[in-house]
């Protein structure tokens, strides 16, 4: 079990977000020249998987940044 509790760390705390992450997580990856595909992605190289994962947190935190400083 992780540090916050859940037995799955991929599962999204707030269901109705879903849908946005996936979207993100596909704009992430076509911005970056990376074939993701619908569905099982397991023949993705770490890296890659990596890169987009990073990107996604840092567009979510720079999202955050805007909202709270109020622009």
């Amino acid at each position: 079990m992780n540090q916050s509790g859940n037995q799955n760390s991929s599962r999204t705390n707030v269901p109705e977000a879903r849908a946005a992450l996936d979207n993100m997580k596909f704009e992430i990856a076509s911005e970056l020249g990376i074939n993701l595909k619908q569905g099982y992605n397991g023949d993705l190289p770490s890296r890659q998987a990596g890169y987009i994962g990073g990107y996604m947190v840092k567009h979510m935190i720079e999202q955050q940044e805007k909202q709270m400083s109020g622009k």
